[in-house]
Protein backbone atom coordinates (compact mmCIF):
# COMPACT_ATOMS: atom_id res chain seq x y z
CA UNK A 1 0.00 0.00 0.00
CA UNK A 2 1.09 3.68 0.08
CA UNK A 3 0.71 5.81 2.48
CA UNK A 4 -0.10 9.69 1.63
CA UNK A 5 0.39 12.21 4.79
CA UNK A 6 -0.25 15.86 4.18
CA UNK A 7 0.21 17.55 7.40
CA UNK A 8 -1.43 21.09 6.61
CA UNK A 9 -4.56 19.37 6.07
CA UNK A 10 -4.70 16.35 8.66
CA UNK A 11 -4.87 13.95 5.86
CA UNK A 12 -3.07 10.53 6.77
CA UNK A 13 -4.42 8.37 3.85
CA UNK A 14 -3.59 4.64 2.36
CA UNK A 15 -4.06 3.54 -1.26
CA UNK A 16 -4.16 0.05 -1.76
CA UNK A 17 -4.25 -1.76 -5.34
CA UNK A 18 -5.51 -5.11 -4.20
CA UNK A 19 -9.25 -4.58 -3.16
CA UNK A 20 -12.15 -6.07 -4.43
CA UNK A 21 -16.22 -6.61 -3.89
CA UNK A 22 -17.06 -9.61 -2.73
CA UNK A 23 -20.41 -9.22 -3.46
CA UNK A 24 -19.12 -8.65 -7.13
CA UNK A 25 -22.32 -11.38 -9.05
CA UNK A 26 -20.97 -14.66 -9.80
CA UNK A 27 -17.74 -13.78 -7.86
CA UNK A 28 -15.91 -17.31 -7.29
CA UNK A 29 -16.65 -18.14 -10.79
CA UNK A 30 -15.39 -15.09 -12.76
CA UNK A 31 -12.54 -15.25 -9.63
CA UNK A 32 -11.74 -18.77 -11.04
CA UNK A 33 -11.74 -17.25 -14.74
CA UNK A 34 -9.09 -14.76 -14.06
CA UNK A 35 -11.83 -11.69 -15.07
CA UNK A 36 -12.34 -10.26 -11.03
CA UNK A 37 -11.91 -6.58 -11.20
CA UNK A 38 -9.15 -5.14 -8.62
CA UNK A 39 -9.73 -1.80 -7.62
CA UNK A 40 -7.82 0.90 -5.98
CA UNK A 41 -8.84 1.45 -2.49
CA UNK A 42 -8.89 4.37 -0.27
CA UNK A 43 -8.86 4.39 3.50
CA UNK A 44 -7.77 6.18 6.34
CA UNK A 45 -4.27 5.33 8.02
CA UNK A 46 -6.02 4.80 11.07
CA UNK A 47 -8.12 2.25 9.64
CA UNK A 48 -5.44 -0.02 8.23
CA UNK A 49 -3.76 -0.44 10.65
CA UNK A 50 -6.72 -1.80 12.77
CA UNK A 51 -7.47 -4.42 9.76
CA UNK A 52 -4.05 -5.49 10.09
CA UNK A 53 -3.79 -5.69 13.97
CA UNK A 54 -7.32 -7.24 13.96
CA UNK A 55 -5.65 -10.05 11.21
CA UNK A 56 -2.17 -10.15 13.29
CA UNK A 57 -0.18 -9.00 10.21
CA UNK A 58 2.56 -6.85 10.60
CA UNK A 59 3.27 -3.60 9.24
CA UNK A 60 6.87 -1.86 8.16
CA UNK A 61 7.30 2.07 6.68
CA UNK A 62 9.09 2.84 4.34
CA UNK A 63 9.11 6.87 3.43
CA UNK A 64 9.94 8.03 -0.01
CA UNK A 65 12.78 10.14 -0.64
CA UNK A 66 10.99 12.21 -3.39
CA UNK A 67 11.01 15.97 -3.92
CA UNK A 68 8.07 18.41 -4.34
CA UNK A 69 7.46 18.20 -8.30
CA UNK A 70 7.68 14.10 -7.78
CA UNK A 71 5.12 14.45 -4.99
CA UNK A 72 2.51 16.27 -7.45
CA UNK A 73 3.51 13.91 -10.21
CA UNK A 74 1.93 10.81 -7.43
CA UNK A 75 -1.07 13.02 -6.64
CA UNK A 76 -1.97 13.41 -10.50
CA UNK A 77 -1.43 9.58 -11.09
CA UNK A 78 -3.47 8.52 -8.04
CA UNK A 79 -6.17 10.90 -9.20
CA UNK A 80 -6.43 10.02 -12.73
CA UNK A 81 -6.32 6.28 -11.09
CA UNK A 82 -9.68 7.11 -8.96
CA UNK A 83 -11.53 8.35 -12.16
CA UNK A 84 -14.17 5.72 -12.50
CA UNK A 85 -13.14 4.36 -15.58
CA UNK A 86 -9.38 4.03 -14.15
CA UNK A 87 -10.62 2.80 -10.74
CA UNK A 88 -10.30 -1.07 -11.51
CA UNK A 89 -8.36 -2.83 -13.25
CA UNK A 90 -7.81 -7.15 -14.71
CA UNK A 91 -5.44 -8.06 -12.33
CA UNK A 92 -2.39 -10.37 -13.84
CA UNK A 93 -0.74 -12.09 -10.60
CA UNK A 94 3.08 -11.83 -12.51
CA UNK A 95 2.84 -8.51 -14.01
CA UNK A 96 0.00 -5.92 -12.94
CA UNK A 97 -1.54 -6.67 -9.61
CA UNK A 98 -1.55 -4.79 -5.78
CA UNK A 99 2.09 -4.80 -5.62
CA UNK A 100 3.41 -3.57 -9.38
CA UNK A 101 1.09 -0.97 -9.44
CA UNK A 102 2.95 0.38 -6.47
CA UNK A 103 6.04 -0.02 -8.59
CA UNK A 104 4.92 1.37 -11.75
CA UNK A 105 3.83 4.55 -10.13
CA UNK A 106 7.01 5.14 -8.83
CA UNK A 107 8.27 4.87 -12.00
CA UNK A 108 6.21 7.11 -13.65
CA UNK A 109 7.12 9.92 -10.93
CA UNK A 110 10.41 9.89 -10.86
CA UNK A 111 10.93 9.11 -14.89
CA UNK A 112 14.81 8.56 -15.80
CA UNK A 113 15.90 9.79 -12.10
CA UNK A 114 14.86 6.27 -11.05
CA UNK A 115 17.80 3.53 -11.15
CA UNK A 116 17.62 0.15 -10.69
CA UNK A 117 20.34 -1.73 -9.54
CA UNK A 118 22.85 -4.07 -12.57
CA UNK A 119 20.75 -6.81 -13.36
CA UNK A 120 22.13 -10.26 -12.68
CA UNK A 121 23.39 -12.85 -15.09
CA UNK A 122 20.41 -15.01 -16.54
CA UNK A 123 21.60 -18.23 -14.49
CA UNK A 124 21.64 -16.29 -11.50
CA UNK A 125 17.71 -15.08 -11.46
CA UNK A 126 15.15 -16.82 -9.86
CA UNK A 127 12.09 -18.27 -12.16
CA UNK A 128 8.22 -16.82 -11.07
CA UNK A 129 7.77 -20.34 -10.06
CA UNK A 130 10.80 -20.47 -7.52
CA UNK A 131 9.99 -16.86 -6.09
CA UNK A 132 6.46 -17.86 -5.54
CA UNK A 133 8.22 -21.44 -3.67
CA UNK A 134 10.36 -19.54 -1.56
CA UNK A 135 7.17 -18.04 0.45
CA UNK A 136 5.95 -21.26 0.58
CA UNK A 137 8.54 -23.23 2.67
CA UNK A 138 7.12 -25.43 5.28
CA UNK A 139 3.68 -25.21 3.37
CA UNK A 140 4.70 -28.64 1.78
CA UNK A 141 0.92 -29.21 -0.05
CA UNK A 142 0.31 -25.56 -0.62
CA UNK A 143 3.38 -25.90 -2.88
CA UNK A 144 2.47 -28.82 -4.06
CA UNK A 145 -1.02 -27.42 -5.15
CA UNK A 146 0.46 -24.11 -6.66
CA UNK A 147 2.80 -26.48 -8.82
CA UNK A 148 0.17 -28.51 -10.15
CA UNK A 149 -1.77 -25.55 -11.35
CA UNK A 150 0.36 -22.92 -12.49
CA UNK A 151 2.17 -23.32 -16.10
CA UNK A 152 5.04 -23.10 -17.87
CA UNK A 153 5.03 -19.15 -17.92
CA UNK A 154 5.90 -19.56 -14.23
CA UNK A 155 9.30 -21.23 -14.95
CA UNK A 156 10.76 -17.88 -17.30
CA UNK A 157 13.02 -15.90 -15.11
CA UNK A 158 12.05 -12.80 -13.26
CA UNK A 159 14.26 -9.79 -13.80
CA UNK A 160 15.04 -7.80 -10.89
CA UNK A 161 11.74 -5.73 -11.85
CA UNK A 162 9.55 -8.47 -12.38
CA UNK A 163 10.04 -9.82 -9.14
CA UNK A 164 8.11 -6.93 -7.34
CA UNK A 165 5.35 -8.83 -8.43
CA UNK A 166 5.44 -10.23 -4.31
CA UNK A 167 4.85 -7.80 -1.92
CA UNK A 168 8.22 -8.23 0.26
CA UNK A 169 10.40 -8.39 -2.96
CA UNK A 170 8.79 -4.86 -3.76
CA UNK A 171 9.83 -3.69 -0.44
CA UNK A 172 13.43 -5.30 -0.79
CA UNK A 173 14.01 -4.32 -4.40
CA UNK A 174 12.41 -0.74 -4.22
CA UNK A 175 15.31 -0.55 -1.16
CA UNK A 176 18.24 -1.19 -3.62
CA UNK A 177 16.86 1.49 -5.74
CA UNK A 178 18.76 4.95 -6.61
CA UNK A 179 17.85 8.40 -7.34
CA UNK A 180 19.52 10.74 -9.58
CA UNK A 181 19.81 13.65 -7.95
CA UNK A 182 22.29 16.26 -9.75
CA UNK A 183 25.61 15.05 -9.07
CA UNK A 184 24.54 12.71 -6.68
CA UNK A 185 22.82 9.16 -5.88
CA UNK A 186 20.52 8.83 -3.11
CA UNK A 187 18.69 5.80 -1.91
CA UNK A 188 14.88 5.95 -2.62
CA UNK A 189 13.78 4.51 0.50
CA UNK A 190 14.74 5.00 3.82
CA UNK A 191 15.51 2.45 6.33
CA UNK A 192 12.24 0.60 7.43
CA UNK A 193 10.50 1.46 10.41
CA UNK A 194 8.34 -1.59 12.47
CA UNK A 195 4.93 0.06 12.77
CA UNK A 196 3.39 -3.33 13.97
CA UNK A 197 4.93 -6.45 14.96
CA UNK A 198 3.99 -9.99 15.03
CA UNK A 199 5.72 -13.17 15.33
CA UNK A 200 6.05 -15.08 11.66
CA UNK A 201 3.86 -18.12 11.95
CA UNK A 202 6.46 -21.43 12.46
CA UNK A 203 6.26 -23.69 9.26
CA UNK A 204 8.69 -26.47 9.92
CA UNK A 205 9.39 -28.92 7.04
CA UNK A 206 7.65 -32.40 8.71
CA UNK A 207 8.81 -35.18 6.05
CA UNK A 208 5.69 -37.39 7.71
CA UNK A 209 3.57 -35.72 6.58
CA UNK A 210 4.73 -33.85 3.15
CA UNK A 211 2.81 -34.57 0.08
CA UNK A 212 5.63 -36.68 -1.24
CA UNK A 213 5.78 -39.46 1.46
CA UNK A 214 2.18 -39.53 2.05
CA UNK A 215 1.82 -40.12 -1.93
CA UNK A 216 4.65 -42.41 -1.81
CA UNK A 217 2.85 -44.24 0.73
CA UNK A 218 -0.11 -44.25 -1.36
CA UNK A 219 1.39 -45.89 -3.93
CA UNK A 220 2.92 -48.33 -2.29
CA UNK A 221 -0.42 -49.37 -1.03
CA UNK A 222 -1.85 -49.43 -4.39
CA UNK A 223 1.21 -51.86 -5.42
CA UNK A 224 0.39 -54.23 -2.20
CA UNK A 225 -3.64 -54.08 -3.32
CA UNK A 226 -3.05 -54.47 -6.76
CA UNK A 227 -0.84 -57.45 -6.20
CA UNK A 228 -2.99 -59.01 -3.52
CA UNK A 229 -6.81 -58.50 -4.78
CA UNK A 230 -8.05 -60.41 -7.22
CA UNK A 231 -11.80 -59.88 -6.38
CA UNK A 232 -12.91 -57.82 -9.71
CA UNK A 233 -15.94 -56.01 -7.21
CA UNK A 234 -12.93 -54.40 -5.38
CA UNK A 235 -11.17 -53.63 -7.96
CA UNK A 236 -13.81 -51.82 -9.68
CA UNK A 237 -14.71 -49.67 -6.74
CA UNK A 238 -10.93 -48.37 -6.56
CA UNK A 239 -10.40 -47.65 -10.23
CA UNK A 240 -13.66 -45.56 -10.24
CA UNK A 241 -12.71 -43.57 -7.20
CA UNK A 242 -9.15 -43.33 -8.78
CA UNK A 243 -9.97 -42.65 -12.00
CA UNK A 244 -12.51 -40.00 -10.63
CA UNK A 245 -9.80 -38.38 -8.61
CA UNK A 246 -8.14 -38.13 -12.00
CA UNK A 247 -10.69 -37.18 -14.00
CA UNK A 248 -11.59 -34.33 -11.76
CA UNK A 249 -7.94 -33.06 -11.95
CA UNK A 250 -8.03 -33.29 -16.03
CA UNK A 251 -10.78 -31.02 -15.58
CA UNK A 252 -8.92 -28.37 -13.39
CA UNK A 253 -6.15 -28.94 -16.29
CA UNK A 254 -8.55 -27.85 -18.99
CA UNK A 255 -9.97 -25.60 -17.48
CA UNK A 256 -6.79 -23.18 -16.37
CA UNK A 257 -5.20 -24.17 -19.65
CA UNK A 258 -8.15 -23.04 -21.88
CA UNK A 259 -10.79 -21.87 -20.48
CA UNK A 260 -9.24 -19.10 -17.34
CA UNK A 261 -7.86 -15.88 -18.48
CA UNK A 262 -4.80 -16.26 -16.23
CA UNK A 263 -1.19 -15.91 -18.14
CA UNK A 264 0.05 -18.16 -15.32
CA UNK A 265 -1.86 -20.93 -16.00
CA UNK A 266 -1.59 -21.62 -19.41
CA UNK A 267 1.17 -23.44 -21.35
CA UNK A 268 0.60 -26.32 -18.12
CA UNK A 269 2.58 -29.22 -19.27
CA UNK A 270 1.14 -31.29 -16.34
CA UNK A 271 -2.32 -31.58 -18.86
CA UNK A 272 -0.15 -34.32 -20.64
CA UNK A 273 -0.39 -37.01 -17.58
CA UNK A 274 -3.68 -35.77 -16.40
CA UNK A 275 -5.43 -35.67 -19.96
CA UNK A 276 -8.44 -35.83 -21.53
CA UNK A 277 -8.27 -39.59 -22.19
CA UNK A 278 -8.84 -40.21 -18.83
CA UNK A 279 -12.34 -39.56 -18.75
CA UNK A 280 -12.92 -42.48 -21.53
CA UNK A 281 -11.19 -44.53 -18.86
CA UNK A 282 -13.79 -43.68 -16.62
CA UNK A 283 -16.74 -44.05 -18.21
CA UNK A 284 -15.75 -47.54 -19.30
CA UNK A 285 -15.18 -48.54 -15.59
CA UNK A 286 -18.65 -47.04 -14.99
CA UNK A 287 -20.50 -48.54 -17.75
CA UNK A 288 -18.55 -52.25 -17.37
CA UNK A 289 -16.91 -51.82 -21.04
CA UNK A 290 -13.51 -53.49 -21.85
CA UNK A 291 -12.16 -50.47 -23.66
CA UNK A 292 -8.96 -51.53 -23.07
CA UNK A 293 -7.13 -49.61 -25.92
CA UNK A 294 -8.03 -46.05 -23.56
CA UNK A 295 -6.03 -47.63 -20.61
CA UNK A 296 -3.27 -48.62 -22.73
CA UNK A 297 -2.77 -44.91 -24.25
CA UNK A 298 -3.20 -43.34 -20.78
CA UNK A 299 -0.38 -45.57 -19.29
CA UNK A 300 2.34 -45.08 -22.57
CA UNK A 301 1.53 -41.33 -22.39
CA UNK A 302 1.98 -41.21 -18.55
CA UNK A 303 5.25 -43.15 -19.15
CA UNK A 304 6.53 -40.88 -21.51
CA UNK A 305 5.65 -37.88 -19.44
CA UNK A 306 7.54 -39.32 -16.64
CA UNK A 307 10.80 -40.10 -19.01
CA UNK A 308 10.85 -37.08 -20.13
CA UNK A 309 10.27 -35.21 -16.94
CA UNK A 310 13.81 -34.02 -16.42
CA UNK A 311 13.81 -32.00 -19.05
CA UNK A 312 10.94 -30.44 -19.37
CA UNK A 313 10.38 -26.91 -20.03
CA UNK A 314 8.18 -26.88 -16.88
CA UNK A 315 9.06 -27.45 -12.90
CA UNK A 316 7.42 -30.69 -12.23
CA UNK A 317 6.86 -30.90 -8.29
CA UNK A 318 8.47 -34.20 -7.32
CA UNK A 319 5.28 -35.45 -5.44
CA UNK A 320 3.92 -35.71 -8.54
CA UNK A 321 5.73 -38.62 -9.41
CA UNK A 322 4.09 -41.22 -7.25
CA UNK A 323 0.97 -39.94 -8.66
CA UNK A 324 2.04 -40.64 -11.94
CA UNK A 325 3.12 -43.72 -10.88
CA UNK A 326 -0.39 -44.84 -9.69
CA UNK A 327 -2.07 -44.11 -12.54
CA UNK A 328 0.08 -45.80 -14.79
CA UNK A 329 -0.04 -48.73 -12.04
CA UNK A 330 -3.63 -49.33 -12.47
CA UNK A 331 -4.18 -48.25 -16.05
CA UNK A 332 -1.40 -51.03 -16.67
CA UNK A 333 -4.21 -53.16 -15.00
CA UNK A 334 -6.62 -52.70 -17.18
CA UNK A 335 -4.54 -52.12 -20.71
CA UNK A 336 -4.80 -55.33 -21.32
CA UNK A 337 -1.26 -56.01 -21.66
CA UNK A 338 -0.37 -58.97 -23.62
Amino acid sequence: ALRVVIPGKNSDTVYNWGTFDFSTSNFAWKFAKGRLKYSLGVSSYDRFLKEYLGEARWVVSQKLNIETDEIRKIFDLISENLKPENVSYKYDFFYDNCSTRIRDLIEKALGDKMLYPPEKPSRELMTFRELIGKYEKGYPWLQFGTDLLIGSPADKKASFRNTMFLPLELKDGLSECLVRREVKMIPLLTDPVVVVDFPSPEAKERLLVSPLFILSLLLIAMIIITSALRTRKVNDIIDIVLFSVFSGLAVLMIFFNFFADHIETKWNLNIIWLNPLIFLCLVSLILKKDWSAWFRVVFFISAAFLAFILILPQDINNASVPVILILMLRSSIRADFR
